[in-house]
C-alpha cells in the first residue's frame, strides 16, 4: 500500500519538475512545479464534447486507461514491502494490464473515424510492441538472478554489494528510463509540444478528447511516469529501513524527472523512420543485463 501512495504523491510533482528543468536549461523561469496538476484540475471542471461519429469505446477509453495504470501501480512494491497485490508472475500482469489500457486508447482513437488519429494509433502500437521485449528481458533477468518471479520477491532479494551488481542495477535503470520515455511518448521518440499532424504520435491520438476525459488522460500519464520511476527506485531500496527508503524513493523520482528534462532539453526528436531502430536497439541494451546476471551466477562462459 505504501508504494501506491508514494507513486500518487510523486505523480503530483513529476511532470512539473520535468518542465521546470527544461525551463532552467533554456534560461527561463518557467511555471511552478504543480502547474500541470492545476491544468488537469481545470480540465476536470470543464464539460466534455463528443463527436457524433464516436461511440461507447471512445468514452470508455480514458477511464480504462486510468484504471489499467492504477492496477499496474498496485503490484509495484516498495523494496521488500509488497504492493497492494503480489503474486507469482505479477510482472506479466503488470505488462499486460498496461497493454489493455493502451489497447483501449488505440481503439478509442480509431473510433473517431479520423485518419490522423488512426495514424498516431498505428505508430504508438508499433512502438509499444517493439519496447515489450526489452521490459521482459530486463525483468526476466532479475528474476533469474534472484530465483523469484514476483516484483516484491525480486526487489527484496536484490542486494547491491559489488561492482557487477551495481552495473546490473544501473543498466536495468537505464532500460526502464528509456521505456518510461517510450511509453509516455516523449523525446526523442515523440514531442508532446508538436502540432503537426503528420509527425504527431500520442498527441494526435487524443485530439478529439476534451474536458474531463482529457484531464484523465493527462493525469494518467503523470502517474505512469512516477510508476516507472518507482520500479527504478526499487532496484536500489532493497531491505533499507523505511525511514531511509522513503527519502531515497523520492530522490530517485526527482533524479528521473531531472534526467528526462535534460534529455528533452538537449536531444532532438528522431526522424520517424529512426524510431523503430532506436526502440529495438533497447533490446540489445537489455541483453547486457542478461550477460551481467549470467556472470553473477557463474554460468557464463
Amino acid at each position: 500500500m505504501i508504494s501506491f501512495v508514494l507513486i500518487i504523491i510523486s505523480a503530483l510533482f513529476f511532470n512539473g519538475l520535468i518542465i521546470r528543468t527544461k525551463s532552467v536549461c533554456s534560461g527561463r523561469r518557467g511555471p511552478g512545479i504543480f502547474q500541470p496538476i492545476k491544468d488537469v484540475w481545470r480540465l476536470f471542471r470543464k464539460g466534455t464534447v463528443y463527436s457524433t461519429t464516436t461511440g461507447w469505446v471512445f468514452r470508455a477509453a480514458p477511464i480504462v486507461y486510468l484504471a489499467s495504470v492504477l492496477m499496474a501501480c498496485s503490484v509495484v512494491p516498495f523494496g521488500e514491502r509488497g504492493g497492494i497485490f503480489s503474486f507469482e508472475g505479477d510482472f506479466v500482469f503488470f505488462a499486460y494490464i498496461l497493454a489493455l489500457g493502451k489497447f483501449f486508447c488505440i481503439i478509442g482513437a480509431l473510433d473517431t473515424g479520423s485518419s490522423f488519429e488512426g495514424m498516431g494509433a498505428a505508430r504508438e502500437s508499433l512502438y509499444s510492441m517493439l519496447a515489450e521485449p526489452a521490459f521482459f528481458m530486463t525483468v526476466g533477468s532479475l528474476a533469474l538472478l534472484t530465483g523469484h518471479s514476483s516484483f516484491a520477491d525480486i526487489f527484496s532479494a536484490i542486494h547491491l554489494s559489488g561492482a557487477l551488481s551495481y552495473a546490473i542495477a544501473f543498466v536495468a535503470a537505464a532500460v526502464f528510463l528509456v521505456l518510461e520515455l517510450i511509453e509516455n511518448s516523449r523525446l526523442p521518440v515523440d514531442d508532446p509540444k508538436t502540432h503537426l499532424e503528420l509527425t504527431m504520435i500520442h498527441e494526435v491520438m487524443i485530439l478529439d478528447n476534451s474536458g474531463f476525459d482529457l484531464g484523465l488522460i493527462l493525469s494518467t500519464g503523470y502517474v505512469k511516469f512516477a510508476m516507472y520511476s518507482a520500479i527504478i527506485a526499487n532496484l536500489f531500496i532493497g531491505s533499507i529501513p523505511t525511514v531511509w527508503a522513503v527519502p531515497l524513493f523520492f530522490g530517485v523520482q526527482a533524479v528521473s524527472a531531472v534526467a528526462i528534462g535534460l534529455i528533452e532539453s538537449f536531444t532532438a526528436r528522431f526522424r520517424m523512420n529512426h524510431n523503430p531502430q532506436f526502440i529495438f536497439a533497447l533490446t540489445s541494451v537489455a541483453l547486457l543485463v542478461i550477460f551481467g546476471v549470467l556472470l553473477a551466477a557463474g554460468n557464463f562462459s
